[in-house]
């Protein structure tokens, strides 16, 4: 599996020693994605750009997962496992920034008829649904989350490194609506739509980053049990190694999952410059 172009100068030994690159990756990917989707599907661009940022991705990716397995089943301890892990999640952490900003950049610099177009799809996902603030969010939050994370999890296990459509797809709903949050807010004043996006980012960022954070490690988890299960023998040592390891990796992610829940529910109850922009952009 190779993309000509861009796998030469991002392979995935270089994104192993260089994670932070991943960002530049996830912007350039996106890019191009949004471009061909433009013009070849422009009745609905959107989705099918998630889907060629998720296409070109994954040979990158399956490279790094194969590599991250081979060398986790050589380790002795969790804890030498999870630091032989953190390169390949902080590659996920940029590429899924990447996509992220680049959503969120479009959706605040284009006028409002051709974002409401081209992101259409990511919109819709919050369209017609009301904002409430109470501590009561936590279970529905988590629960629809959750279900997320399992969804992540399953297609790794089945499809490899399938799950980075579910990353990607939430990377760019989430720029899509707070860059179209920050855009609204601003038209309805006379604020520098920018300032407004950084101000929503720092109400929400550390749920954000929680959030996807616990998509990432089940995709992890996932992809590295599946590799596992084509290279290792059933019943081997190596294999006992894989499925415990990535076990333990899977109940972080829902604990993550739980944590960045609780400071959601926290910021939507709490934090008032959040809940003023959204009354800005959508007034009741």
């Amino acid at each position: 599996m190779r993309n000509v172009v861009f796998e030469q100068l991002y392979s995935a030994e270089f994104l192993h020693d260089r994670p932070a690159y991943g960002f530049l990756l996830g912007i350039a990917y996106t890019v191009l994605a949004l471009f061909l989707s433009i013009v070849v599907f422009p009745n609905d661009p959107a989705l099918i750009a998630v889907g060629l940022i998720a296409l070109l991705l994954i040979p990158s990716l399956h490279k790094l997962t194969e590599q991250n397995e081979a060398s986790n089943t050589l380790i002795p301890t969790f804890k030498d496992f999870a630091k032989n892990t953190v390169p390949h999640v902080k590659v996920y952490i940029a590429i899924f920034f990447g996509i992220f900003f680049t959503f969120a950049f479009f959706s605040i610099i284009l006028p409002n008829i051709a974002a409401s177009h081209l992101f259409s799809t990511q919109l819709n996902v919050v369209k017609g649904q009301a904002v409430t603030f109470n501590a009561e969010l936590w279970w529905s939050l988590f629960s629809w989350n959750f279900q997320v994370l399992a969804l992540s999890f399953l297609l790794s296990l089945i499809a490899g490194n399938g799950a980075i459509f579910f990353i990607a797809w939430n990377a760019s709903v989430w720029g899509t609506i707070f860059g179209n949050l920050a855009s609204t807010a601003a038209g309805a004043t006379t604020a520098n739509p920018f300032i407004l996006f950084l101000l929503v980012i720092i109400s929400v960022f550390p749920h954000t980053f929680g959030e996807g954070l616990s998509y990432m490690l089940s995709a992890i988890s996932g992809t590295t049990l599946s590799a596992g299960l084509t290279r290792e023998q059933l019943i081997s040592r190596n294999m006992w190694l894989v499925f415990k390891y990535n076990g333990l990796l899977l109940l972080i992610s829902i604990g993550v999952l739980a944590i960045a829940m609780l400071i959601e529910t926290y910021v939507l109850g709490n934090f008032t410059t959040y809940r003023a922009i959204i009354n800005l952009a959508f007034p009741r």
